[in-house]
């Protein structure tokens, strides 16, 4: 129930699995776990929040309506952070984008314009205007197809790769901290319960394509 205002697309953004490190389930039983000045100030904020929902719907289920409300507000910071990342690189999301579907590919990083157009939901014109930048920048070639005249390739440069890793690397160490008060277990645990939520709404609601995952 909480609202949003999307900043650019965490889900499309860069994405590393951070190391497991030291947390709170790390600590010997006998020592006090103690809250950062962050979390305290979140559990303040998110608590608030409740407390509206429960005064203006008390149906709600307080559980659900936390879990739920942070999952908005860890989206929209995060989505904040990584466009940070990428402006500071010089790079757009829409281009992180493009480079992310040619990598993901495998080498040698081609698709054609209709490829791309499709794995990232776009039309063929807004395909064409995001190419366009990308070429001019040498972050990806266009070349026709030796194969096949008609066929145009989009293909990624060595620029292009190393413009990935370095948006990679910066979201790692981003990642890395975010997790950071988080112990191996409590990570698993996470993980585990993120799984199931995404492999029911990708089986319930369509993407902005109209799909349904699966």
């Amino acid at each position: 129930m909480e609202s949003d205002q999307h900043g650019p697309a965490a889900a499309s953004g860069p994405a590393a699995a951070a190391p497991d490190g030291p947390g709170p389930d790390d600590r010997s039983s006998g020592q006090a776990s103690v809250q950062p000045p962050e979390a305290v100030l979140a559990d303040s904020d998110l608590e608030a929040h409740l407390a509206m929902f429960q005064r203006e719907f008390p149906e709600v289920d307080p559980q659900v309506e936390i879990i739920v409300a942070a999952l908005f507000r860890l989206h929209r910071r995060m989505s904040v952070a990584y466009g940070r990342q990428l402006t500071a690189l010089g790079i757009t999301n829409a281009e992180w984008e493009v480079l992310r579907a040619l990598v993901l590919v495998g080498a040698p990083y081609r698709l054609s314009p209709g490829e791309l157009a499709r794995s990232l939901g776009l039309t063929p014109a807004a395909m064409t205007h995001r190419v366009d930048r990308m070429v001019t920048d040498e972050l990806v070639t266009r070349t026709r197809d030796e194969n096949n005249r008609v066929r145009v390739i989009i293909e990624l440069t060595d620029a292009g790769r190393d413009m990935w890793v370095r948006v990679v690397r910066e979201a790692a160490g981003f990642e890395a901290a975010l997790l950071q008060d988080l112990g191996s277990a409590q990570r698993d645990a996470l993980a585990d319960g993120l799984r199931m939520m995404l492999a029911r709404i990708e089986e319930t609601q369509p993407d902005g394509t109209g799909r349904s995952e699966g």
